[in-house]
């Protein structure tokens, strides 16, 4: 042995003696490897080493398990198929292949039936070595030819994803077979994958749940002689606590005293010491009272893609280390904390790695303090066989981790390969260095492995997620959601859940002199509040970011309590509401120097009344506050009946920031006249609104009448519908239409209420089975219980939710009947009705919840016309893996807010700003955490001419001078000068903002786009005062921004019959209101002072009508003619993003 110098970490100082013997040992087994190689292993690895050494490779093989292996249609696998090319698998198939590729490829569209099952026959061949046939005779004949050559198998079965308690339950059988069988003596059991109603929030009960189901697998474990080992898989940082608690307590119970059994740690998760130390105490303790040992698993951890994709969704720390060298120092250090002599007969250690440098340290260190019997060897099943063989020889055998998975599950292991392939495409890997050509590799290996050593005592132990909330700074940045997998977080929320129902604080308004009253006291205050300089409206809406964050277990307690939400549902909705005050701030400081303030000034309303849903109790309430008090509003807010005490915490938040109170007030009233007067109020400028559409047109027309018009801004209903396509990944389309469609017991106006299927995929046996097994699985309660999935809805239910929950309309059957599970009519079973046609009751109208109708279309185009038929336009989804589906989906769809491969709910600010087209929206159209929102509340007037400008569109200023030749003098010298500022600020808009797409979140798995789209149907009314110059200035903004617009002028006007390629009506106001209040999907941009009367009749008819001051200013005066549209789309495949 070589000694080197005493470093001071006892683990490195264990170690320490035996890095020359290690690196020597390894390479001996490299060598030996290397010279053992059967011809057919040496092709094998020569292919995977050709594949790792290209990302495009790598890309290549994802999309062919994931795209032609894994779908059940033929025809999607064949359309898939065709777009390979055999060229883009010159890196890693050798000629054979890379031929019959090229033939399939181009064969595929003509002889799916054929060429489909052919393609996946060779791919199961590529990669059985990996994957073995888990049906007899195959899987008896692998289990005698390892146990033959010297192997033991750790078998793993594969399956379908368990979404509910029938698969689950199944799963369970299928493991207890292969448990029963005589040459199985290893076996790994997941949690996740036997357990379907799993809650981090939960532990406790998730455990319980556990214990039912694993138990009769363990009594089968110790009923066979000798008995069978099991071991307790995970993959999720989540799921840790929740498995050691299962592990320890199950091992716990008197019948398996005497059992030993096993579960798996990560070394990459600075967790995995501390969790070692428990499992040593727990198998001290064991020993010690005469029970079996226990063994670890030690892996360093293949789910590293999807922990990252978890970390960037919520803003979290990563959980495992950020450090490849982080995560070999840790693993050393877990493996000489197990090997200590102490432990002999305690706890065994299985070393599960193919980094030959660990192994050989392992080994010898155990050889060194008489342990070796404490130690096994694992490698995985395939992976470079004849390393396999190599240290089997030296260390006496080699436990062989095999997925085993069934023909007709064989989709099932696509996630996998996935993770596999993932895993050891990195350069930093083992065994990716091991195959590659270049000869600096292996060098760079043992330099890593001596770092390493050297490193242990460097390496920070512990969680690097804390429950401690992060400070909110100054610049925006999305809040980070509460972590459950947290204990200290799981403790608050515990009491959290409990707490009684507070009672409203609030003044109650009984009269319509008490409402006058305190609309006076808000428009004096006003004054004052808009006074103040932007930065410091910004400033206190920072503030109030933080005292709502620091009041999350209070707000928690309000909302299980008043609003039923369970606190899966509640506690995003709380990081909303930070977000919300966090970026408005910014907003409020562009109102005073921005893109819109060139040549524009604003002068925000006096007083904004606040009329928000109980649905999102605190979100959307101090959401629409936060806005109008950045733009220099008073705000006064009217909670919804049902939760009023949400609202009042919110606010006192705001008031703790130093918001004054008599700028924000809280006051309730009855729906009655008192309610009325207050919406209807003179002295309150605008309405934001969320809520029926029903109810967006009751408060308009209480406000008709009003000088500047009704004022009703805000977000409606939606009929919301995921569009599922052959092309789509089942089991997570079924998973994200059952998040969708039952979230908050779908009460949410972004709600998936249908579900499309296309073509083969509606009469998916396995579709059907997953979404039936889903949805019945659902853990229905009040949100006391943190294992309840689907809380209450608000109220008994009646008119149209009671008539979706009980009646079947003509064609329906009900595939899942929903049951009223109390006495007090709130707490229903979901339900799921099968048949629904269109131009149906269901298939059009809104019923806010715990409904889900499926209808069928025969082509994607088709479905799209099914999604689109709705007066709404709020949110929609596609799920489909076909990039040509996708396009043509997400060019399609009229949704102000789209969703890819994902779930359709839980809008983010900025990420995924909200509000919808068509009927879901009411006024301008700007959405709720978008760049536009505050913008909207106050008024516009010219402040000089804009200064920033761009070169003209080519077809704007052919439009443009030929109207100037046209109109001769008409048009004045000066008018033409603010024309030109007008259309040059247009382009300049277009060309940073409005004409491109932005994702300001930057997220590597997930692409969220804001984007800005023609509109469909604009209307230019020029009223008396209109000016020609102000016409052709919005036919140019239209002419820019492509969207479709005719203009209506008074006669006095004479305006030509066309204005380029604009249609020029001449008619009365009365014959407009009858052409324009007829049409749907219209927008009216006036101009010219239209009487108020005519805007309050348009409103009425359900069009937005845009009135004020033509700008020059593009930023503005563009956004008549365009919607925003925010898309959400999930790049990632198990955390794999190709290209990337």
């Amino acid at each position: 042995m070589t000694t080197t110098s005493a470093p001071t970490d006892p683990s490195t100082a264990a170690f320490a003696p035996f890095v020359e013997d290690a690196i020597a040992l390894a390479e001996r087994w490299s060598a030996a490897a290397h010279a053992g190689e059967t011809r057919r292993e040496a092709q094998t690895t020569g292919q995977l080493a050709a594949l790792l050494s290209d990302h495009a490779g790598l890309d290549l093989a994802v999309f062919f398990v994931d795209r032609v292996a894994r779908p059940e249609d033929n025809t999607v696998a064949a359309t898939a198929l065709n777009r390979i090319t055999a060229s883009d698998s010159a890196s890693f198939l050798g000629t054979l292949d890379r031929s019959l590729l090229g033939l399939g490829a181009r064969a595929a569209k003509i002889a799916p039936q054929v060429v489909v099952p052919a393609a996946r026959a060779r791919m199961k061949q590529m990669v059985g070595h990996l994957i073995v046939d888990a049906r007899d005779p195959k899987l008896g004949k692998h289990l005698a030819a390892a146990r033959e050559d010297g192997f033991r198998l750790n078998i793993n079965l594969l399956g379908e994803a368990v979404l509910g308690e029938s698969e689950a339950a199944a799963r369970t059988e299928r493991t207890r077979e292969i448990l029963e069988r005589a040459d199985v003596d290893y076996a790994s059991i997941k949690v996740s994958s036997l357990v379907s109603q799993i809650s981090t929030w939960d532990t406790d009960g998730t455990v319980e749940r556990c214990l039912t189901r694993l138990r009769p697998l363990y009594e089968t474990a110790k009923a066979s002689t000798p008995h069978a080992f099991v071991n307790l898989d995970m993959e999720e940082y989540r799921d840790l606590e929740m498995t050691m608690e299962v592990f320890m307590t199950l091992l716990s119970e008197p019948q398996f005293h005497d059992l030993e059994a096993g579960i798996v740690l990560q070394g990459y998760l600075p967790d995995a010491l501390p969790a070692m130390e428990r499992l040593v105490d727990f198998a001290i303790g064991r020993r010690d009272a005469g029970g079996a040992p226990i063994k670890i698993r030690l892996v360093k951890g293949a789910n590293l893609a999807m922990e990252r994709v978890e970390a960037a969704m919520h803003g979290w720390e990563q959980a495992p280390y950020p450090t490849k060298a982080d995560v070999d120092a840790n693993y050393l250090r877990c493996i000489e904390r197990a090997l200590r002599p102490e432990l002999a007969g305690a706890l065994r250690l299985g070393v599960a790695s193919h980094n030959l440098y660990d192994v050989a340290a392992a080994h010898l260190l155990a050889q060194h303090r008489g342990v070796q019997d404490s130690l096994d060897v694992e490698m995985l099943q395939g992976m470079s066989p004849a390393q396999a063989r190599a240290v089997r020889d030296e260390v006496g055998t080699v436990i062989l981790y095999t997925p085993v998975v069934a023909p007709k599950d064989f989709d099932a292991a696509v996630s996998y390969l996935v993770r596999r392939l993932e895993e050891t495409a990195s350069p930093e890997n083992y065994i990716h260095a091991s195959f590659a050509d270049d000869p600096a590799a292996m060098p760079d290996q043992e330099r890593r492995f001596r770092a390493s050593i050297e490193d242990i005592g460097s390496v920070p132990v512990g969680p690097r997620r804390s429950a401690e909330r992060a400070p909110i700074g100054d610049d925006f940045d999305n809040t980070p959601d509460s972590d459950p997998a947290l204990p200290a977080t799981r403790e608050w929320a515990a009491r959290a859940v409990t707490a009684a129902r507070p009672e409203p604080t609030s003044p109650h308004l009984a009269i319509t002199e008490a409402v006058d009253d305190v609309v006076d006291v808000a428009r004096t205050a006003q004054q004052s509040w808009a006074a103040r300089p932007a930065t410091e409206r910004a400033d206190l809406l920072r503030k109030a970011a933080r005292e709502i964050d620091s009041r999350r277990e209070e707000l928690l307690a309000v909302m299980a309590a008043e609003a039923g939400k369970t606190i899966a549902e509640a506690d995003p909705e709380i990081s909303e509401a930070v977000d919300f005050a966090r970026y408005y701030a910014d907003r409020a400081l562009e109102l005073e120097d921005g893109p819109m303030t060139d040549g524009a000034r604003f002068t925000p309303f006096a007083l904004t009344l606040v009329a928000p849903p109980w649905n999102f109790p605190v979100a959307i309430p101090i959401g629409g506050v936060l806005a109008a008090l950045a733009a220099g509003s008073a705000v006064i807010i009217k909670p919804a009946p049902q939760t009023p005490v949400c609202v009042e915490v919110t606010v006192a938040a705001l008031h703790a920031a130093g918001i004054p109170e008599d700028v924000l007030q809280v006051v309730r009233t009855d729906e009655d006249e008192v309610g009325q007067h207050l919406v209807a109020h003179p002295g309150v400028d605008a309405v934001v609104l969320t809520g029926a559409s029903e109810t967006a047109r009751l408060f308009a027309g209480w406000r008709a009448g009003l000088s500047e018009g009704a004022r009703v801004l805000g977000e409606t209903s939606g009929k919301n519908s995921l569009i599922i396509t052959p092309s789509a990944d089942i089991d997570l389309a079924v998973a994200d239409l059952v998040s969708s469609a039952f979230g908050h017991a779908g009460q949410k106006c972004s709600a998936a209420s249908l579900g499309i299927l296309v073509g083969s995929i509606a009469d998916s046996p396995r579709f059907r089975r997953q979404l039936v097994d889903a949805v019945e699985s659902i853990a229905v309660g009040w949100p006391s219980d943190l294992g309840t999935r689907m809380g209450p809805v608000i109220e008994a239910p009646s008119g149209k939710l009671l008539r979706a929950l009980t009646t079947l309309e003509p064609g329906e059957t009900w595939l899942v009947e929903p049951k009223q599970l109390d006495d007090t009519g709130r707490l229903w079973s979901p339900g799921v009705k099968d048949g629904v046609r269109p131009g149906s009751f269901f298939h059009l109208t809104e019923v806010f919840g715990p409904v889900l109708g499926l209808m069928r279309a025969d082509s994607l185009d088709e479905a799209i016309e099914l999604q689109n038929a709705t007066d709404f336009g709020l949110t929609g989804g596609l799920h489909s893996l076909d990039e040509g589906e996708i396009l043509r989906w997400t060019d399609a769809a009229a949704v102000g807010n789209a969703y890819v491969n994902r779930h359709i709910t839980g809008a983010i600010v900025r990420r995924q700003s909200f509000g919808g087209w068509k009927a879901s929206s009411i006024g301008p159209g700007a959405k709720a955490g978008g760049p536009n929102y505050i913008a909207q509340l106050g008024t516009w007037t010219s402040d000089g001419l804009p200064t920033k400008g761009a070169s003209v569109t080519s077809a704007v200023r052919a439009t443009v001078d030929a109207q100037l030749a046209a109109l001769g003098d008409r048009v004045a010298d000066d008018e033409r000068g603010w024309l030109e500022a007008a259309i040059a600020s247009d382009a300049a808009a277009w060309a940073s903002e409005l004409g491109v797409e932005h994702d300001e979140s930057n997220l590597v798995v997930e692409t969220n786009v804001f984007r800005y789209r023609a509109h469909p149907r604009v209307l230019v009314r020029a009223g008396e005062g209109a000016r020609l110059v102000e016409v052709l200035r919005l036919v140019a903004a239209a002419t820019l921004t492509g969207a479709h617009v005719t203009v209506s002028a008074v006669p006095s006007l004479s305006l030509p019959s066309s204005i380029g390629h604009v249609q020029v009506v001449t008619e009365s106001d009365s014959a407009f209101l009858a052409r324009a209040g007829h049409a749907s999907d219209v927008r009216v941009r006036a101009v010219g002072g239209a009487p108020a009367s005519l805007v309050d009749d348009l409103v009425a008819a359900g069009v937005d009508v845009i009135t004020g001051e033509v700008l020059a200013t593009g930023r503005r005066e563009l956004l008549p003619f365009v919607r925003e549209q925010a898309v959400s789309t999930t790049r990632h495949r198990f955390g794999h993003v190709a290209g990337a």
